[in-house]
């Protein structure tokens, strides 16, 4: 009797074919969303002059997918655990394929930055019913393998997608990325049917005030994250996008203490396992998001690597984050998560420290660097995510997932936003001399052919002057294409003088903005040397919190 037990539970144990389909389908579909999360920012130099979008379009042909993605995800996880995971999964795919189908059909910045925001939207609806059906799907012995798994992916699907579109560009239009997106949603809904389904068993009424005030102060946050390196952070419109953002969050928490409907319980926070996993992804993110931001610059307008090769110089970063994913969660489990946690994140913030300590243009350098920083995010990744879900009760597991992702999003947000308004302040600070030098330049070389009879060419340049400094003035890319442009026109030093010192305005903010966010993941690992417990919580020990009778009654 006792034999024939232990054969059965070890068998029940084990990760059948259907839960190895499960695991495809669904990491396959987030590779899909995460991508087109991030692939686009290699695109965009092709398609912003096709369309005719201006400064700020092209900033929000990237951040409406994003802002709406992190805004509806905590709604969306609970759509999934009231109607059924796969179901939601599928209507996700089909909203993605469908809007990515729109971006080929229309023309204007304004129509296209629609459909990213479609797009969005409907992955919101894909993130988390992936990580929640596998949760809810795989034996629980296996279940840290099966999120190890999850996380790798997802650490790694935005490097894809980059090598993808790099791919692409290099022999077709930039349509053919929204093709792509479109025939592997669809493929990936047509898959997603022949795997199982979970939900919850007992739902509660659906929150719809909870739902409106988290998507309102997520999407407010995220807004005024986006829009402060553009418009200043002392902008009125800034300053109402954060404070509304952070005072409709507060809404939201006191909603959910004194609601009669919860989307989430926020006494999920006080435990340790979920809160410390959900603060190490938000660092995590702010870390990676900031450092793509930056490398791929560098890569591209430093460098002078095309898009392919940018995206193909980071693969070592991935395939570190995949393996060194599946250590560490094997180790946060079996021996210590505190031990695993804390280090992995301190490694990281060190590795990206490293990066701005030690400026080197030789790639493999830059890969020796970021392969540090790769092995803490990939000791650090899965463990959190693993936190996160093994501290929810089953049946709310498309609401964990969905707080998973929304520490995501919102750490990409900031990552980005911050590298960003830091790369640009000192930008603009920098390139002053070059920008006054250059015009002292292009009025010698007009002066020059005035005196050697070419007067109207001499004319043409000065007339040319302002416009050229404008456009060095804003970005090191915008000095990059101008600095090629009078390379093939203007004979001289100018194009040289352009260069160099945009290069040189860049790469110190640059370096600054590496130990800004290395900095703050470091703060964030000490942070987490004392939040995160000892042992991994196990998944039985996840019962709902009890919140008293009088609120069971009332429900």
């Amino acid at each position: 009797m006792t034999i024939t037990s232990a054969t059965s539970t070890t068998a029940a144990d084990r990760l059948t074919l259907r839960d190895i389909w499960l695991l495809v389908v669904a990491c396959s579909a987030l590779s899909a969303v995460v991508a087109a999360m991030a692939s686009l920012n290699i695109a965009l130099s092709e398609i912003a002059p096709d369309i005719g979008a201006s400064s700020t379009q092209i900033t929000w042909l990237v951040d409406g997918y994003t802002l709406t993605l992190a805004a509806l995800l905590l709604p969306c996880g609970a759509l999934g655990d009231r109607f059924g995971r796969r179901g939601v999964l599928v209507v996700g795919l089909v909203v993605f394929a469908a809007a990515s189908v729109a971006a080929i059909l229309l023309s204007s910045p304004t129509e296209i930055i629609a459909t990213r925001v479609v797009a969005g939207a409907g992955a919101a609806l894909v993130m988390p019913a992936t990580l929640s059906l596998i949760t809810s799907g795989v034996p629980e012995s296996k279940r840290p393998l099966a999120v190890s798994i999850w996380a790798g992916v997802a650490g790694g699907a935005a490097i894809i997608g980059f090598f993808v579109t790099g791919l692409l560009l290099e022999f077709f239009p930039w349509h053919s990325i929204f093709i792509a997106f479109a025939i592997a949603a669809g493929v990936m809904a047509a898959l997603a049917l022949t795997i199982g389904t979970s939900r919850d068993s007992d739902p509660p009424p659906f929150d719809v005030l909870g739902s409106i005030a988290s998507a309102a102060a997520v999407a407010a946050v995220v807004f005024g994250l986006i829009e402060g390196p553009v418009r200043g952070w002392a902008d009125p419109l800034v300053l109402v996008g954060l404070i509304g953002g952070l005072a409709l969050g507060g809404v939201f928490v006191a909603l959910q203490l004194r609601g009669r409907r919860t989307l989430l319980d926020v006494r999920l926070f006080r435990r340790r396992a979920f809160g410390a996993g959900s603060l190490a992804i938000a660092l995590q993110f702010v870390g990676s998001f900031g450092v793509f931001f930056l490398i791929l610059q560098r890569f591209q307008l430093i460098m002078g690597y095309s898009p392919l090769r940018s995206a193909v110089a980071l693969i070592p970063l991935v395939l570190i984050v995949m393996v060194t994913s599946l250590l560490g969660n094997w180790l946060a489990v079996r021996f210590s998560f505190r031990a695993v946690l804390p280090t992995g994140m301190f490694l990281f913030g060190a590795g990206i420290v490293i990066l701005g300590v030690f400026d080197s243009d030789d790639y493999w350098v830059i890969t020796a660097q970021v392969s540090v920083m790769a092995i803490g995010l990939g000791l650090s990744t899965a463990p959190a995510t693993t936190g996160i879900m093994v501290s929810t009760p089953a049946d709310n597991q498309g609401v964990a997932s969905a707080v998973n992702d929304t520490s995501r999003e919102l750490g990409a947000a900031i990552g980005m936003a911050l590298g960003g308004s830091i790369v640009a302040a000192g930008f603009t600070t920098r390139i002053a001399g070059t920008v006054e030098a250059t015009r002292e330049q292009l009025r010698a070389v007009a002066d020059q052919l005035s005196s050697a009879g070419r007067v109207a060419e001499g004319q043409s340049i000065l007339g040319q002057i302002d416009v050229i400094t404008d456009r060095i003035g804003r970005s090191l890319a915008e000095a990059s294409a101008v600095s090629d442009q009078l390379r093939q026109r203007i004979p001289g030093p100018v194009a040289d003088t352009i260069a160099s010192g945009a290069r040189n305005a860049f790469l110190q903010p640059m370096s600054q903005a590496y130990v800004v966010l290395g900095s703050i993941v470091l703060v964030g690992s000490v942070v987490l040397a004392f939040w995160t417990p000892t042992r991994m919580p196990e998944a039985q020990d996840a019962a709902p919190i009890d919140t008293g009778a009088a609120r069971a009654t009332e429900d």
